[in-house]
């Protein structure tokens, strides 16, 4: 099939990380990541759909783009992806996350793709999804989030492994709950990144101190095997 698929949101920075990228170098160092990764995934995705193998589909944002990790292949994604249980160990990643997305983004874009590549008769053992920090960061968006992610999570495919959020705040918490709900309605897959799973965090960020780096997504992939089933 012909794919054109961007791992580009097509949106700049925010103001808040474009003021700060122009001061703080770590900032900038990963922002100037955010291409080249999304140039990675893009060529990857080609040649996954052309391998004619079993496809893992990504949902998601920032963080399963492996932003802040030494390379594209080096983030939660790509780490598990080397230690699938055996009965997914042949598949090729599709993956539809990028910069900056927010669960609109995933209703609007990565959804509608991730059903066009299953249109095509292309087999999908695995699908996950890891959506929501930038909405919880967002008042704007904070406000619609609990619905948003409720209407995400009745269209995404059963068994859909979905990730909760590792936040203490009560808005992470009611999303978590709507997460929950939905999983036991619909045969979700819980990906629990709640606290104490993730509560630590030294030596485990990037250098603009909110992204993950390798030892931090080395981390969030185990907790995903974790919800895997051998």
């Amino acid at each position: 099939m012909t794919f054109e698929y961007s791992n580009l949101s097509g949106r700049p920075a925010g103001p808040v990380v474009s003021r700060l990228a122009r001061v703080v170098p770590g900032i900038r160092e990963v922002q100037e990541d955010v291409e080249p990764f999304a140039r990675w995934w893009e060529e990857n995705n080609r040649r996954a759909l052309a391998s004619g193998r079993p496809l893992w589909g990504v949902l998601g944002d920032s963080m399963s783009q492996g932003i802040g990790a030494s390379g594209a292949d080096r983030g939660w994604v790509g780490h598990l992806h080397r230690d699938l249980p055996a009965r997914l160990k042949d598949v090729a990643i599709v993956n539809l996350s990028f910069n900056g997305a927010r669960v609109g983004d995933v209703i609007d874009r990565q959804l509608p793709a991730l059903e066009a590549v299953r249109a095509h008769g292309h087999d999908m053992p695995l699908v996950t999804l890891l959506i929501g920090n930038n909405d919880l960061i967002s008042r704007r968006w904070r406000r619609t989030l609990d619905t948003s992610m409720r209407e995400l999570l009745d269209r995404v495919p059963v068994g859909t492994v979905v990730a909760t959020q590792p936040g203490m705040r009560p808005s992470a918490a009611r999303l978590n709950a709507v997460i929950d709900e939905a999983a036991r309605r619909r045969d979700l897959v819980v990906a629990d990144f709640r606290v104490p799973h993730m509560r630590d965090w030294r030596g485990r960020l990037a250098k603009d101190r909110f992204h993950p780096n390798d030892r931090g997504y080395e981390g969030m992939a185990a907790v995903v095997r974790g919800a895997l089933h051998d």
